[in-house]
């Protein structure tokens, strides 16, 4: 045997290990097919989303409608995504920052609910995060189907999509909540 035989089951866990590792590096890629939402397409400019229903740490149900008046960018996220994580620094400032004119709404779609939120949460006490579960299985489906997170949308006063990406870029965010703000 030579010094560079490598046993091939000792292999093909690699080539699995490089599989995953790039798949989550890809983009936190969430394949949704009956996940996160319905349709075939995400919401265009313009739809009413002001239905999203969502809940809180306490268990109180939210629904976008209930921001009406002020701006609102909901980031789709969940613990386990890798560009998420990466987000949610930035995410967590723009929703202490807001106030009487904007809300920001971070909605994690981890399988396990607040099971995999509340532990995640604790163990990143820096963000001081205010997260949102959906209120059910179907509580985004008027976003359309979300196929990658983080997703961030930009709802307008009257609860209408502007704006939607999937990915995260530094200071996308920012930028396209201050756009909004200004009616744009």
């Amino acid at each position: 045997m030579s010094e560079t035989y490598v046993p091939e089951s000792r292999w093909r866990l690699g080539v699995a290990a490089l599989l995953v590792g790039g798949g989550l590096l890809l983009g936190g890629i969430a394949l949704v097919r009956g996940g996160f939402g319905g349709g075939s397409e995400g919401a265009s400019s313009g739809t009413d989303v002001s239905r999203v229903a969502f809940r809180d740490a306490d268990g109180n149900r939210h629904t976008l409608a209930d921001y009406k008046g002020k701006v609102v960018l909901v980031d789709v996220w969940a613990t386990w995504c890798p560009p998420c994580r990466k987000s949610l620094p930035e995410v967590a400032e723009l929703q202490k920052a807001g106030g009487e004119t904007y809300v920001v709404l971070p909605i994690s779609v981890d399988r396990g609910g607040w099971g995999d939120v509340t532990p995640f949460l604790a163990q990143n006490p820096q963000l001081t995060l205010t997260a949102y579960v959906p209120d059910g299985a179907k509580a985004l489906d008027t976003f359309g189907e979300i196929r990658g997170i983080p997703t961030t949308l930009v709802i307008d006063r009257q609860g209408r999509l502007v704006k939607r990406w999937s990915g995260y870029g530094e200071g996308m965010a920012r930028k396209a909540l201050d756009e909004a703000l200004k009616g744009r």
